[in-house]
């Protein structure tokens, strides 16, 4: 019994390792503080622990994860705990190292982005971080959120136009979005 348990962990652990830069990255970009960004990382992970076996034998634990994590969020979410992408002083934070090739990190004005993407609704927000920046599909998006593909496709179209509204981010929706 104790060398399964064992395994368990060292499967957890190495799950955790392998993505945990991935799973702060979104966590970031739904709640916009580095702070409740851990906070929802930990929870999530704290959850997903409980159920290891049943989620490490999953077909995409990954996925699973996800989907945690955004139904955890939205639960803050509906109690009206209010979120800032952009704090007012970010000089403690420990700021994301975009992945090579990532999108965001071809964009001039990282602030202007994130202070961007805070004023869309929560379910916009969700489905242009997980399309856009986790680069799910259609498919992987409405599972992670548990809506329709009908719903991402809207919430998803309707962020990047409102994101294509603002001057400044044009040309870096263009560039780095789907057409």
């Amino acid at each position: 019994m104790g060398d399964r348990n064992k395994a368990r962990d060292e499967e957890f652990q190495s799950f955790v390792v392998g993505r945990w830069l991935r799973l702060m990255r979104t966590a970031f970009l739904l709640t916009g503080e580095q702070h409740a960004a851990e906070d929802l990382v930990q929870s999530t992970l704290e959850q997903v622990y409980v159920a290891w076996r049943r989620v490490g034998s999953a077909d995409d634990p990954e996925a699973y994860v996800r989907r945690v994590m955004i139904n955890a969020h939205a639960r803050k979410h509906r109690r009206r705990l209010k979120e800032f992408l952009a704090p007012r002083d970010d000089s403690g934070l420990v700021h994301e190292v975009p992945d090579t090739g990532d999108s965001i990190a071809q964009a001039d004005d990282r602030s202007a982005l994130l202070t961007a993407l805070s004023q869309l609704p929560p379910r916009q927000r969700e489905a242009v971080v997980l399309r856009y920046w986790e680069d799910l599909t259609e498919t992987q998006a409405a599972e992670a959120m548990g809506c329709s593909v009908g719903t991402v496709k809207s919430n998803a179209a309707k962020g990047i136009a409102k994101l294509r509204a603002i001057p400044a981010l044009a040309e870096v929706v263009t560039q780095g979005g789907r057409k």
